[in-house]
């Protein structure tokens, strides 16, 4: 964006000297007497001054609209990663707490079979008793 508008006002400076060089050069071969080049050269710096003051405010105008359209982008991506983001924590969490179902099942089975084996190895002693 920044070298846009860099462009924008070199390609306006270019402009407004190329005119004046433009004007110089065609008063140096103007068969025209001072009064008549004076006026002359006052209407044109006055279309010059007039153009500048036009293609500055249309760069302007572009600019602007440049600006306002990045940052609706902007914004739309900032909701799309919002909602993307919070699309990633509810699986993760849902995630999470079915591990931890799945941890405590299996935690609820070890303890199982521990407590079936020593009841086995209870019987096993008594029996031999």
């Amino acid at each position: 964006m920044a070298d846009q508008n860099n462009n924008a006002g070199s390609f306006l400076i270019g402009f407004f000297i190329g005119g004046l060089m433009g004007a110089g050069i065609g008063l140096l071969f103007a068969p025209q007497a001072g009064p008549e080049t004076r006026e002359q050269i006052h209407k044109q710096s006055i279309q010059l001054s007039e153009q500048a003051t036009t293609k500055a405010d249309a760069a302007r105008k572009k600019a602007e609209a440049l600006l306002a359209e990045a940052q609706e982008k902007l914004n739309e991506a900032t909701k799309e990663l919002k909602s993307r983001s919070k699309g990633l924590q509810e699986q993760t969490k849902a995630a999470l707490e079915e591990a931890q179902k799945k941890l405590a099942r299996a935690s609820q089975e070890v303890a199982e079979d521990e407590a079936e084996e020593k009841a086995v190895e209870e019987a096993q002693e008594a029996a031999t008793d």
